[in-house]
């Protein structure tokens, strides 16, 4: 069977994966953009901190985004889900969850990240709307309300300190014993924060928004915004199958261009950086874009 042929294969069609194709696109390159519909913020009512974008719905910013990349004849979409992924003499062949096989000279990964949520009721569906995890997202929203951290240790200490300018407002639960050190907690004290060691048992929300914690003592905690980092994993085996280097906290590692250590595969978006950001997403994939099609005309030349 005679696969289908691209110059760049672009897997993962949201804010990063768009900016790339728009860039190969202009440069007149034949692209596949392999997109299962599934971004992570999918659930946040609203994106901020994006200039010409600040407000609008993350789902109107990739509706728009589509609009404008599909105006470029060379680049085409397939909704669907890349479940694999190999190195052949020519570049890569990428097979998608309904066996369809497509072959290209590169490869961009915007993929993002899944992530993991802590067996907390209710956390999940508050995801994205009041527990949030980036002040620069959201913290204008929520600023001076009654607010939460859920966080130990150093970095409690570092993003509790962070938080306190977006509120005074603000108490740290550390979901268990404190690890904090002695001088810390009496830092975070004289700037007003509480620690409560208490283990959160649920959530109580209404369509998302947040209403109070309820304790492992049975005690409610009123809040407005909760802020939580959580963990996470790659959104796909890819990375692991084609042997692509991870930085020490799982995300994949690139240099300045996007390039990962596997030549011809480029990253871009969420599943490169801690800052999981509309606006940072489409710079890097601007980028692996551009980069790619350098190396594309540099081989040809």
């Amino acid at each position: 069977m005679e696969k289908s042929k691209f110059e760049v294969i672009i897997i993962g069609g949201s804010y990063a994966g768009l900016s790339a194709a728009m860039a190969l696109g202009r440069s007149l390159r034949k692209v596949l953009v392999i997109d299962a519909g599934k971004p992570c913020n999918r659930q946040t009512p609203h994106s901020h901190n994006f200039l010409t974008q600040d407000g609008k719905t993350p789902a109107e910013i990739a509706s728009i985004g589509r609009k404008q990349v599909e105006k470029y004849d060379t680049v085409t979409f397939l909704s669907g889900f890349a479940v694999d992924a190999k190195k052949t003499n020519s570049g890569f062949e990428i097979k998608t969850e309904d066996d369809k096989v497509f072959e290209g000279k590169k490869l961009i990964l915007a993929t993002g990240v899944k992530d993991i949520m802590p067996e907390i009721p209710g956390f999940s569906e508050c995801w994205g709307i009041s527990v949030i995890h980036c002040p620069y997202c959201h913290g204008y929203e929520v600023r001076n309300e009654k607010t939460g951290i859920l966080a130990n240790g150093d970095f409690a200490f570092e993003f509790g300190k962070m938080i306190t300018n977006w509120t005074k407002d603000l108490t740290l639960f550390t979901n268990g014993k404190s690890t904090l050190s002695q001088e810390q907690a009496d830092k975070l004290a004289t700037k007003g924060v509480h620690v409560i060691e208490t283990e959160i048992m649920s959530i109580r929300h209404t369509v998302g928004k947040l209403e109070y914690l309820v304790l492992k003592d049975n005690s409610k905690f009123p809040l407005n915004a909760f802020y939580s980092k959580v963990d996470f994993v790659q959104s796909t085996a890819i990375p692991s199958t084609l042997e692509i280097e991870l930085t020490d906290h799982g995300h994949i590692k690139v240099d300045l261009m996007q390039k990962t250590n596997i030549p011809g595969v480029y990253a871009c978006g969420d599943s490169t950086t801690p800052f999981r950001s509309v606006s940072y997403a489409v710079s890097t994939g601007a980028m692996a874009g551009v980069a790619s099609n350098k190396e594309l005309i540099d081989e040809e030349f």
